[in-house]
């Protein structure tokens, strides 16, 4: 998890490739992550409004800031 956590601080932002939820937003929707919590997830606010949590290992998504060997990061 700490690891999760210094990957992915607040503020960083994400691209959504896919998520199996229901209630996920758009396929390549872009949103930033607010906080990592003790379980791994990535709670994020999507750039349409909504938020929804990440899972790393199971919801496939790049981070798009940071530096050029984070862009090529992917869960």
């Amino acid at each position: 998890v700490e690891l999760i956590k210094m990957q992915y601080p607040a503020g960083s932002r994400i691209e959504l490739h896919s998520m199996d939820d229901p209630l996920r937003p758009f396929r390549q929707e872009k949103g930033t992550v607010l906080f990592v919590d003790d379980a791994g997830q990535l709670h994020m606010r999507w750039d349409n409004g909504r938020t929804l949590a990440l899972v790393p290992g199971v919801d496939r998504f790049i981070r798009i800031n940071g530096a050029k060997k984070d862009k090529e990061k992917r869960c």
